[in-house]
């Protein structure tokens, strides 16, 4: 089995590619996904940020609430990495263990490297948009701000850092078919080797 991260910065397209990947057949898990069941499912959140406003009024965690709380406190961000990070990698492996006799297994982890978990596994491939088409979905996807779509993209480790890192990368450029001829030629790269 082939272990694949899949990775990019903020509003590149991870949950496009992650869905055509699933559309051909393959085993998919997002660790998006996972870390908002783990924020609602884990004590430790709530006590860590038992001074904060971030609970809704169903008593699940505001996770716009909480992003902008870490997002402005690096000591918090570090607290709430501490807890998930160790979380968010045992739920891979369980997901690798369940998946074993697949050919391939994916998993759309934004923040690969810097919860340093690159080595569990086999290929990092790298989802790439221009930052001014991040820019302009942040504003229009999440109606962010210009000022705090820049901030947001400027927390993370640069997209040409990451390039080096990675053995492959998928343009997200263009039009869906770009994108879509992208992940099949990605594809045929990481079988053939």
């Amino acid at each position: 089995m082939i272990k694949i991260a899949l990775t990019g910065n903020i509003a590149s397209g991870k949950s496009t590619v992650q869905g055509i990947l699933e559309k051909k057949g393959y085993k998919v898990f997002d660790t998006d996904d996972a870390a908002h069941i783990l924020l609602d499912t884990m004590p430790e959140i709530k006590e860590v940020f038992k001074g904060y406003d971030i609970l809704n009024s169903d008593g699940l965690v505001n996770r716009g609430q909480l992003g902008r709380i870490v997002f402005s406190a690096p000591e918090l961000k570090k607290k709430l990495e501490n807890i998930m990070h160790p979380a968010i990698k045992n739920k891979i492996l369980e997901f690798f263990e369940q998946n074993k006799s697949e050919r391939a297994v994916f998993v759309g982890i934004p923040l690969l490297f810097e919860s340093d978990m690159r080595d569990i596994f086999d290929k990092a491939v790298l989802i790439y948009t221009d930052d001014f088409t991040r820019k302009e979905r942040l504003i229009l996807r999440n109606n962010y701000s210009p000022e705090y779509a820049a901030a947001r993209m400027e927390a993370q480790m640069p997209q040409d850092e990451k390039k080096l890192l990675c053995d492959d990368i998928i343009f997200n450029n263009g039009t869906l078919s770009d994108l879509e001829k992208s992940v099949d030629e990605c594809l045929d790269r990481i079988f053939m080797h």
